[in-house]
């Protein structure tokens, strides 16, 4: 095997990685232009709807009941739109820091795995560096890990958040309506 094809190989599973997550992120930006776009559609239909039953107003009472009673489906139609983007953003998320969380798995394996070849083939007293050098990889682990899950912690507070406020909005409107 010439230099060529053991660079390919070594670089072979990080091509992958890096097509696995343009993956996710295409699936992601799917999934959010479907979502704009029905919204979109939805919200021009609304809109159409809304402006038949203006144009069929009689007086200025009923616009002003139209208008109100337009009011809270809006809001509720919003606050629905916003939770589905950060459902959407806090799946990819998810799936990117699964798969990150692998390449990182499988980077340390690698990394001590080549430390102890290095460490077979180097000079009497090179272990106490060697040795040093893996700690290093697992202290790097443990931070990723830690990383991680403060990560996990705060995107479930943003969402726990989102669905207070979404929920404060509804009461809300139902006390105007």
């Amino acid at each position: 095997m010439n230099l060529n094809e053991a660079f390919a190989g070594k670089n072979a599973p990080g091509a992958e990685a890096l097509l696995g997550l343009a993956q996710i992120q295409l699936a992601a930006f799917q999934r959010l232009s479907t979502l704009t776009f029905d919204t979109g559609k939805a919200v021009l239909e609304d809109g159409v709807a809304h402006t038949r039953k203006l144009l069929n107003a009689r007086d200025v009472q009923e616009v002003l009941r139209v208008n109100a009673e337009a009011a809270r489906p809006s809001l509720e139609k919003a606050m629905d739109y916003s939770r589905h983007v950060f459902d959407i953003a806090a799946r990819s998320q998810n799936e990117m820091v699964g798969a990150l969380e692998t390449q990182a798995g499988e980077l340390s394996k690698n990394a001590v795995s080549f430390l102890d070849s290095v460490c077979n083939n180097a000079p009497a007293g090179s272990d106490v560096v060697v040795a040093a050098m893996k700690s290093a990889i697992v202290a790097t682990g443990a931070a990723y890990e830690n990383l991680s899950r403060i990560s996990k912690q705060a995107c479930g507070l943003a969402e726990a958040n989102l669905n207070a406020a979404a929920e404060s909005a509804k009461a809300s409107t139902k006390k105007a309506a």
